[in-house]
């Protein structure tokens, strides 16, 4: 395997432990804590970064079904980030996360993990 997509590999692993996190975090206090958006956060800056070395290092088109669920699902975190940050910066730290965000937030990160066991089912097919 290339060593771009062995570091792909392992730092989709790290965006999976960072955005679990994030939804504990979340779960757990329902607000805009410091805790949950780092995770959130660091998340997203993982998975991009992944997304660009397994992009760099496949043979492949970007455009197959996994590329487009992984995409999509990388959208999706980058929208809730986008949503929580918004939600901190008008109503302060560690302001409540409202229901339809939170619901949200769990959509799209079960979105998420369909694309990550997508992309780990194909690497045990080759």
């Amino acid at each position: 395997m290339k060593p771009i997509l062995i570091a792909g590999t392992s730092i989709v692993n790290l965006a999976l432990i960072s955005y679990t996190l994030f939804i504990l975090s979340e779960r757990k206090g329902h607000c805009t804590s410091n805790r949950v958006l780092g995770f959130l956060t660091a998340g997203v800056i993982l998975d991009a970064t992944a997304t660009i070395c397994m992009i760099i290092g496949s043979t492949k088109t970007p455009f197959t079904m996994h590329g487009i669920l992984g995409y999509s699902s990388l959208t999706g975190m980058i929208i809730d980030a986008i949503l929580i940050w918004r939600s901190r910066i008008r109503n302060g730290a560690g302001s409540p996360i409202s229901l339809k965000l939170h619901k949200y937030s769990i959509v799209v990160y079960f979105w998420w993990i369909t694309a990550y066991l997508t992309g780990a089912m194909l690497v045990m097919m080759r």
